[in-house]
């Protein structure tokens, strides 16, 4: 099940006495654990039936002691249990607790940073009563469609070229993201379609100097452009990092080179399937394709590799960041 789905089922009633929630992605685990700590009891019954306990703070035998209480005046407990990875190498013990669980009592695991074992017993033991979700981190290509979800489920929609400066300026980050739409979905009158001038006027992204930008001059080979972009960025480098320019540059010459082992190229929507892009920006593609044939590509893929090697210091200690980008930039276009 997704979140979305675990959500919708306890809003139905659907409720298990086990939450073990786990994974990379924490915005996914803490997106479940607060909404049943804001909503499955009532705010006059939490006093006496909510508890948030950190791992490291208690040990499985509390916790079963706990769980196996009565709730006072409601139909139910909630105990919420954050950081209980600290709790991994004891976590056998809950083994008989999963076999005879209280069912007025909803335990919810937060555990963190780690995937468990779950060929061990005690987990296929919680597998039967309670519910296991992974929070799996989104690779880079999936962010922007859960952008537009998180967007439309708000009656807010988004531009795909702002949807790329998120990405782009955050990562993938769901966290931050979800803070900064939060901000823009305060500032803006509800139903609106978020657009580039909100993200820099709001998030303080520049719609015209950033690796979204540069990505695009150097694909229609704009030398002035590009170069305007990459002297911004030498003025501020906080927030434009050389690692991350070089990562992304990587990664479009990378579905550039993808873009021209394609065996069709005439339909847009299966050619942006294929690179996992939005349709919007294939004719991006289409023109840097014309612009950089595939063994010029494959330099320029070359040549990232050793700036990257570069920015970290090897072979070229007295190179600025800024030098670094203006040497990558030349090669790329000439």
């Amino acid at each position: 099940m997704t979140a979305n789905e675990i959500i919708s089922n306890i809003d139905n009633g659907d409720i298990s006495p086990v939450y073990f929630l786990y994974g990379e992605e924490d915005y996914f685990i803490d997106t479940i654990s607060d909404y049943i700590e804001k909503n499955m009891l009532k705010e006059d019954e939490k006093s006496f039936n909510q508890m948030i306990i950190y791992g490291r703070d208690t040990s499985v035998e509390e916790l079963i002691t706990h769980a196996k209480r009565f709730p006072m005046m409601a139909e139910r407990q909630v105990i919420i249990v954050k950081e209980a990875q600290d709790l991994a190498k004891s976590f056998e013990k809950f083994a008989s607790y999963f076999e005879n669980v209280q069912p007025t009592t909803t335990i919810v695991f937060n555990y963190k940073h780690k995937k468990p074992d779950k060929r061990k017993s005690v987990f296929k033991k919680l597998s039967k009563v309670g519910v296991l979700f992974e929070g799996k981190k989104l690779y880079e290509n999936q962010v922007p469609t859960w952008i537009n979800s998180y967007i439309k489920a708000k009656a807010f929609s988004i531009e795909p070229k702002a949807t790329q400066m998120l990405v782009e300026f955050l990562g993938t980050d769901l966290h931050k993201i979800a803070n900064e739409l939060d901000k823009l979905m305060i500032v803006l009158p509800k139903g609106s379609a978020i657009n580039a001038i909100d993200v820099e006027e709001h998030i303080g992204i520049s719609k015209d100097f950033n690796n979204f930008e540069l990505r695009k001059a150097i694909g229609v080979k704009n030398v002035v452009k590009a170069n305007q972009i990459i002297n911004y960025f030498a003025q501020n480098p906080k927030s434009n990092p050389v690692v991350v320019t070089l990562a992304l540059l990587l990664s479009f010459f990378t579905q550039l080179l993808q873009y021209h082992a394609l065996p069709n190229k005439n339909d847009p929507k299966k050619v942006a399937a294929a690179l996992g892009v939005h349709p919007f920006f294939i004719q991006d593609y289409i023109t840097a394709g014309k612009n950089y044939p595939m063994r010029k590509v494959s330099q320029v893929i070359s040549y990232l590799r050793e700036s990257d090697v570069k920015s970290k210091g090897v072979g070229a200690r007295d190179l600025s960041d800024a030098d670094l980008m203006k040497e990558l930039l030349f090669k790329i276009l000439h």
